[in-house]
């Protein structure tokens, strides 16, 4: 199904090849096929949801497929993250504690689908809030009737538009928390991405707030 010029099952073929390349189907314990098949059915709901979208441009996804911990741990699928044109993985930033993601989850008011995979929609980086404190940007964002992206979410963005991470135009990750004042962010280090985070009340230029118009678990 095509609309307005995009096509999302298209895009959704291409996100699903990008994890069977990246080995998600052996993080979650399961051939290609079996994977797949898994996340197959949210095919239909990327294609029913085409006339909502637009092509990707800078800075914006019109959707990301999204694994979630069940299936792939972050802290093993962001070493499968890229930089656009670059090859060297990401990294866990060394002031997370080792095992330490796993306390980092969605935040009040965040429904995540009850599915081991889905879709996130409309998603933007948020450089227009690069140099505002994290609190302040989170604010905002709600006002907005938007949600804030998980670190799960922030991965996958990063791994199927790798170029939506670009110098001074990082993005924080502001819908996984851990009941204290850190705000996880990815970020560029090395010439790769770095998982790591930054204080609610300190402002950086370089790291804005990403956050989504919604969310979608429908199997078809």
């Amino acid at each position: 199904m095509t609309l307005h010029g995009f096509d999302a099952a298209g895009e959704f073929d291409r996100q699903l090849r990008t994890l069977l390349d990246r080995g998600y189907h052996r993080m979650a314990g399961l051939d290609g096929e079996d994977f797949a098949g898994l996340l197959a059915p949210l095919r239909a709901t990327a294609a029913a949801r085409a006339g909502e979208m637009a092509p990707p441009d800078e800075g914006r996804a019109p959707f990301v497929l999204v694994v979630t911990r069940e299936l792939a741990a972050p802290e093993q699928a962001v070493t499968l993250t890229t930089l656009a044109g670059r090859s060297r993985p990401g990294i866990v930033d060394r002031h997370f504690a080792e095992g330490e993601l796993v306390r980092f989850v969605p935040v009040k008011g965040i429904e995540i689908p009850d599915a081991r995979a889905y879709l996130l929609f409309g998603i933007e980086r948020g450089e227009e809030f690069c140099g505002a404190v994290p609190e302040d940007a989170m604010a905002a964002i709600a006002g907005r009737g938007r949600t804030l992206l998980t670190v799960e979410e922030g991965v996958a963005l990063v791994t199927h538009f790798p170029e939506v991470l670009a110098k001074n135009k990082c993005f924080s990750l502001g819908g996984s928390r851990c009941g204290d004042r850190r705000v996880p962010a990815i970020w560029i280090s090395a010439n790769a991405p770095k998982l790591g985070w930054c204080w609610a009340g300190n402002p950086h230029t370089w790291l804005g707030m990403a956050s989504a118009a919604g969310r979608d678990g429908t199997l078809g």
